[in-house]
């Protein structure tokens, strides 16, 4: 998609701080009722002034520092005026002239397989607003409801240059802002709200539009997708984009129009009166030795120190709770073959089911990796005992094993078995005699069948070419 040009603008929530942007209440809003974590200040009311919250700057300076910003000696903030009902007071406490972090980067895996670096052009510091809950679609709802639970949460905003080509990298660049943020535990990434994204996308010498607030990551990539098809379809009938900000709408995948593009300038920023200057630099170098071990690092460090492929060493650091699973259960066991259990098998049983790590006991990882290792269970096994532990059939990888007869076959019962299906099959002893290298895996199959997956499928088709060729 050479002709595509995509910039993201990502609102991530801070939410892992005890108190709002600029007020005392309280961050634990989820599952409360509408309106009921407000006070004078975050709702705006005469005489209320504003009070920083000098954990969610810090918390700003750590997101900068990770992606590889340069942080500002001095950053100020501004008001950022537009009636809407979800700011009661008609303005946003925001930052324009002097964000916070400006001129970073990070890297993600490209369309091509190939490594890519993505421009960040700041990251500035706001509030947020409210939550508005239309009775029905955007564009049809009969009316609108507001709750200011939301209002004055600490808001980072992370601009990106437009150097995204498709809606594929779009959903990588969000997962790899995602796992940084989770990493450095500044984000809950489960809660409702906690990451919305304004796309800007055009074709290559088009006007851009801006699809505002999409909340879920698979949206980003439904609306992107949504909106090349339509731009491109207006520009085959000759029709020009017009500049313009529109909505995704999830019920229906299309994005529609809500209003014309507006500038910087019909916001009408000017610094927040009531709020002075802040001088951060001093607090850089603190902040800076307080990082902790990023994605990417630890990636690099399981490759070094565990000796595990790229793929697998990423697929068990994206998340930092697996990561720390995998190194609970590597300190234990033989670490490759831990890498293998978890990032193939448990992870595939965990998407299937919609679990997170947390759902695994990682005792019960280490006593079937141990398992696999003492050569006692075969892999079929260990797949069984996994399935059955998530859907809760046997509290230990032992009872399950020893209530369904999961134990590895004695050899005896896999020497009888080969011989018996080696006897059964005589067309597919004659295919492989013949050349046929399938017919052989057709012999092992009847094997397992006879042996119920109780036996080493690598053990059996050594045993069984052994047999076919003596014959």
């Amino acid at each position: 998609m050479d002709d595509v040009i995509i910039g993201l603008e990502i609102h991530v929530q801070l939410n892992r701080l005890e108190s709002k942007m600029f007020c005392g209440c309280s961050t634990k809003y989820h599952n409360s009722p509408p309106n009921t974590h407000t006070c004078p200040v975050c709702l705006g009311l005469p005489g209320s002034l504003p009070v920083i919250n000098r954990k969610a700057v810090e918390s700003g300076i750590k997101v900068g520092l990770a992606l590889n910003c340069h942080i500002e000696e001095e950053t100020l903030f501004y008001r950022k005026n537009y009636y809407y009902p979800d700011l009661s007071k008609g303005f946003q406490i925001s930052q324009y002239d002097y964000p916070l972090a400006t001129n970073g980067h990070i890297m993600i895996l490209g369309d091509d397989g190939i490594e890519r670096n993505i421009r960040i052009n700041r990251a500035h510091m706001e509030e947020d607003p409210g939550r508005l809950v239309h009775a029905g679609t955007i564009d049809r709802a009969k009316y609108t409801m507001v709750d200011y639970n939301r209002c004055g949460m600490s808001l980072l905003e992370v601009v990106t240059e437009p150097d995204l080509r498709s809606p594929k990298e779009a959903r990588a660049f969000l997962d790899k802002l995602k796992s940084i943020l989770e990493y450095l535990d500044v984000f809950d990434g489960s809660l409702e709200g906690a990451m919305r994204v304004d796309a800007n996308i055009s074709l290559r010498g088009g006007d851009r539009s801006e699809v505002k607030n999409i909340s879920g990551f698979k949206g980003v990539e439904k609306a992107l997708s949504y909106e090349i098809t339509r731009q491109r379809n207006l520009a085959r009938r000759n029709i020009k984009v017009v500049q313009e900000t529109r909505h995704f709408d999830e019920l229906r995948n299309i994005t529609v129009s809500i209003r014309s593009k507006v500038g910087a300038h019909d916001y009408r920023y000017f610094p927040e009166a009531d709020l002075v200057a802040m001088r951060i630099a001093s607090w850089v170098p603190a902040i800076r030795d307080s990082l902790p071990e990023l994605p990417d690092s630890r990636r690099e460090r399981f490759v070094r120190q565990y000796g595990l492929t790229d793929d697998h060493a990423k697929s068990l650091t994206t998340e930092i709770k697996v990561a720390d699973f995998y190194e609970l259960v590597a300190a234990r066991t033989a670490p490759k073959i831990a890498a293998v259990w978890i990032a193939d098998v448990l992870k595939g049983e965990l998407n299937y089911r919609n679990l997170g790590i947390e759902s695994f006991d990682p005792e019960h990882m280490v006593q079937i990796v141990q398992l696999l290792e003492g050569d006692e269970i075969t892999e079929h096994s260990a797949v069984a005992v996994i399935r059955d532990l998530l859907d809760k059939k046997g509290s230990s990888p032992q009872e399950i094993i020893t209530s369904r007869g999961l134990g590895k076959a004695e050899d005896d019962v896999v020497e009888k078995a080969v011989a018996e299906a080696v006897a059964e099959c005589s067309a597919a002893v004659a295919d492989y005699r013949a050349g046929s290298e399938r017919a052989l895996n057709y012999i092992v199959g009847q094997v397992m069948k006879k042996t119920r997956g109780k036996a080493s499928p690598g053990e059996v088709h050594d045993l069984v070419r052994a047999q076919v060729e003596r014959l």
